[in-house]
Parts: C-alpha cells; sequence; structure tokens
C-alpha cells in the first residue's frame, strides 16, 4: 500500500500593498490571439461535440491557471487549488491584505533512445493566480500543505470577520 504523503508549504505575509505585473498585452492583439486560438484548423465540425477547442482559448501564452475552490468556514477560510506536477519547493504562497497569491512553476524532461527512433520532449510552465479573499484573515497563522497534487491553504479568520448568529426577538 502506497504511504501517502503531505508536504507543508511556507506562506508568506505582507503589509505592502500587492505589486502584480499583469503581462503586458495589447488589448487588439491579445483578441487577436485569441481568435487565432479559437478558430484553430483543429475547429470542430457543428456536428461534432468536442469542447477541448475551448478548454484553453483564455490562457494566457506559457501559463496554465490552476482551479481554485475557495470554502467559506466559521472561524476560517480554505483554499484548495490543483497543482499535479508542482512540486513544493516550487510554490510561492502570499497573503497582502485581502489578496491571496499563489505562484508556481514546473519543468519535466523526458528522453527516448530506440534505434534510429529519437525523441525527446521538454515541458516547463509557471503560473500565477491571485484572488481576493471574502474576509479579513490572519496571514500569520496561515497554513499550506500539497498532498498528491491538491494545495490546501487554511486561512484563520480575525475575530472581526467570523461568522456570527443573530437572534430574532
Amino acid at each position: 500500500m502506497l504511504e501517502e504523503s503531505k508536504e507543508d508549504v511556507p506562506v508568506t505575509a505582507s503589509k505592502e500593498p500587492a505589486k502584480y505585473a499583469w503581462p503586458a498585452i495589447h488589448p487588439i492583439a491579445e483578441m487577436e490571439r485569441i481568435f487565432d486560438r479559437l478558430f484553430h484548423p483543429r475547429w470542430p465540425s457543428l456536428g461534432r461535440r468536442d469542447a477541448s477547442v475551448f478548454d484553453n482559448v483564455f490562457e494566457t501564452e506559457g501559463q496554465r491557471l490552476p482551479s481554485l475552490d475557495v470554502i467559506d468556514r466559521d472561524n476560517a477560510l480554505l483554499v484548495r487549488a490543483e497543482l499535479p506536477g508542482i512540486e513544493k519547493k516550487h510554490l510561492n504562497i502570499s497573503v497582502t491584505g485581502n489578496l491571496l497569491s499563489i505562484k508556481g512553476e514546473s519543468s519535466h524532461e523526458e528522453k527516448e533512445e530506440k534505434g534510429d527512433y529519437f525523441r525527446r520532449e521538454i515541458s516547463s510552465f509557471s503560473f500565477a493566480r491571485s484572488i481576493m479573499l471574502p474576509s479579513t484573515v490572519d496571514a500569520s497563522r496561515a497554513t499550506a500543505s500539497l498532498k498528491n497534487g491538491i494545495l490546501e491553504i487554511m486561512l484563520p479568520k480575525m475575530e472581526a470577520s467570523k461568522r456570527r448568529s443573530i437572534e430574532v426577538q
């Protein structure tokens, strides 16, 4: 039986405003790139149902954005991200005010030689994903773990942001 490993990932907190540099993209050039991707020769026929063409239409060149779940619990926020193939050492997680940023990168090289046949595939990608959190959190008590390609970030809420029930009189 395989033993499941769970690795802790450091989370950094900052009081400074977030400085996220969006890729410098001209709006017309970006729209042109999206249409080129959308109407690629692999465009499906009307009778065929193939959603794979639409999967990465809005993906920035060289970047894949991980899927995120944000779960609002009574005392904390839980953020889950799908990060298959990403190692703990290649992750950077930070919280600035109500902004959570997750950055990472991965590279893989595969080489195969058989007789006259030679193949070499190199893949690498990086991503940066930032989201506004629905509550004020205590970043100094935040924890993160990576297990089986799923990153879980637990962000305890500040006392003022915790859910309270109000009794109707």
